[in-house]
């Protein structure tokens, strides 16, 4: 059975570390990062901007979930709102798939230490620090795994990750067919 990861939080906690390890340790895994949908300068949000960027992270994980060459797709994004996590299971076709939604946590000292490490090593500008840990608290409310970072290694979070995916999945929103007098997406 395919699986697949949605792996959230702030910017700086470890995201990209972190499924970049569960690629390497998980069998036929292919790893995304939603900011690659997003990698634009001059970085712009706008709806039309957010609708095309969410549009064309579901279009590639649905292409991941269909090709019969990966078991495990492993996704990260910043993804701090449920509606955000129910949009993306609402568009994708998981059926035979199993859904593991997490999301890192830190302290927003241990925050604040590893986003300035990465402002040190031109990884990113310390304007995300503010916006970072002002999302802290919104991943407490997710419908998520949470996996507390804070002293550990990638590779320790992302082992947490793949041996405790076994105990949890988040359920999956429903898409109602065409047939059914809906459009393929949840009301």
């Amino acid at each position: 059975m395919k699986r697949l990861f949605l792996i959230g939080g702030p910017m700086g906690v470890g995201k990209t570390a972190v499924g970049q390890y569960l690629k390497r340790a998980l069998p036929r895994a292919v790893f995304l990062d939603g900011d690659w949908c997003w990698d634009a300068d001059p970085f712009q949000v706008t709806e039309e901007t957010k609708a095309m960027v969410l549009d064309n992270i579901c279009f590639l994980l649905d292409q991941f979930l269909r090709c019969s060459a990966y078991e495990h797709i492993i996704f990260c994004w910043v993804m701090h709102e449920q509606k955000i996590l129910d949009e993306i299971l609402a568009r994708v076709d998981t059926a035979g798939c199993q859904v593991k939604a997490v999301s890192l946590m830190a302290d927003p000292a241990t925050l604040e230490v590893r986003i300035r490490g990465d402002a040190e090593r031109g990884l990113r500008s310390m304007d995300v620090l503010e916006r970072s840990l002002a999302r802290l608290p919104l991943y407490e409310r997710l419908d998520t795994i949470k996996v507390d970072t804070v002293g550990k290694t990638a590779a320790e979070i992302g082992e947490e990750i793949r041996v405790g995916s076994e105990r949890r999945s988040v359920p999956r929103p429903q898409k109602r067919s065409e047939s059914e007098g809906g459009d393929g997406t949840e009301e």
